[in-house]
């Protein structure tokens, strides 16, 4: 058996039951409980995402991206991001790329791809992310929601990535599309 050849793997978790703690339009709060692979008996608690993550980077023909800066309640911190949101479940997330894209940034693009797919914090929640390369851009008119107050900065993808390798961006999303770039274009 290799390693990496993931068919082979079978769960080694037994769960006995599953209730609901908490639940509100975003995510919901699961405790279970569980036989663990030593054979012992546990509570493992599992947010449950009721979207997924989407992110989006546009870069343009002179190499430019753009950045949406933004204070984030949960870190009491502000925070320079990827345009991203929530795609609902059963949505396809490259449809909430461009949207988000469009909502944050004004930007339009005519060439959108997927970038790589990822699960945000996999010891505790099912959360899947998705993150795509906007290219083909053109400028329209931004639509922020009530709870958004976002900066829009464009500046090169190079400075982009430098921010993501100094630890001026911090959210995981943005990380791993800008880190993915770099690995792209380096």
């Amino acid at each position: 058996m290799r390693e990496n050849d993931l068919s082979s793997h079978h769960n080694p978790w037994k769960t006995l039951g599953v209730r609901s703690i908490y639940e509100n339009p975003w995510l919901r709060l699961e405790e279970h409980d569980v036989i663990n692979p030593a054979g012992g008996k546990n509570l493992y608690g599992k947010i449950c995402f009721l979207n997924q993550a989407v992110g989006v980077i546009p870069v343009d023909e002179a190499g430019n991206t753009w950045l949406v800066g933004q204070y984030r309640y949960t870190l009491d911190d502000y925070s320079w991001e990827i345009p991203e949101g929530g795609s609902p479940l059963g949505e396809d997330p490259m449809e909430t790329a461009r949207r988000e894209l469009r909502e944050e940034t004004g930007l339009i693009a005519q060439d959108i791809q997927l970038l790589l797919s990822l699960h945000t914090s996999n010891s505790v929640t099912d959360e899947e992310g998705f993150i795509y390369l906007a290219k083909g851009l053109e400028l329209g008119e931004t639509e922020h929601e009530d709870t958004e107050d976002i900066t829009v900065r464009k500046l090169p993808l190079e400075e982009a990535i430098n921010m993501a390798i100094k630890g001026e961006i911090t959210d995981a999303i943005s990380l791993a599309g800008l880190y993915r770039l770099a690995i792209d274009i380096r």
